[in-house]
């Protein structure tokens, strides 16, 4: 088994702390996921949507209707956050809420026809985001990534926090 490295193991005497280094991991990951959501909601406006609803669209095409509350949950987002998602989404037609029949206190989200039919738009921009940022990048190469991401992801995340609703 690999041995674990530490912040001290990853210092040269003389050299920058490892957050300060422009090179240094904290940085690149920055940048990367800044760049992922630059490229994400650059592709999600020609299909006129914001980063975030295609999660929301996401969740309601794999899990079905879905109350407020509990789609806000699945995605691990804030109640008002989704709120104003949604009204957005409901704006452009692509989702309507109308009450539960078993407490009208409750709005319940489904999609729309027009909203069902973004799906192999959402899927073609995911891809295409999916190719662009392993474009260079063997198969195992791809999956070692995601392997030490995963890691990454354990280390600074809450299972709460990260592990909650599609990406």
């Amino acid at each position: 088994m690999a041995e674990s490295v530490t912040y001290e193991a990853t210092m040269e005497p003389g050299s920058l702390p490892v957050a300060e280094d422009h090179n240094g991991l904290s940085c690149l990951m920055a940048k990367a996921a800044l760049g992922h959501r630059v490229l994400l909601a650059g592709l999600l406006a020609e299909i006129d949507l914001y980063p975030g609803q295609d999660r929301v669209l996401l969740a309601l095409w794999e899990h079905g209707p879905q109350s407020q509350n509990k789609l806000a949950a699945l995605l691990g987002i804030d109640v008002s956050t989704m709120t104003r998602s949604l009204q957005r989404l409901e704006r452009s037609g692509f989702i309507s809420r109308s009450p539960s029949p078993a407490n009208r206190r409750v709005s319940m989200v489904s999609t729309t026809p027009k909203g069902d039919a973004l799906r192999p738009e959402v899927n073609r921009v995911l891809g295409e985001v999916h190719r662009r940022m392993v474009e260079g990048l063997t198969a195992e190469e791809v999956a070692t990534l995601c392997a030490l991401l995963g890691v990454v992801r354990g280390n600074v995340c809450g299972d709460e926090v990260c592990d909650v609703g599609p990406c």
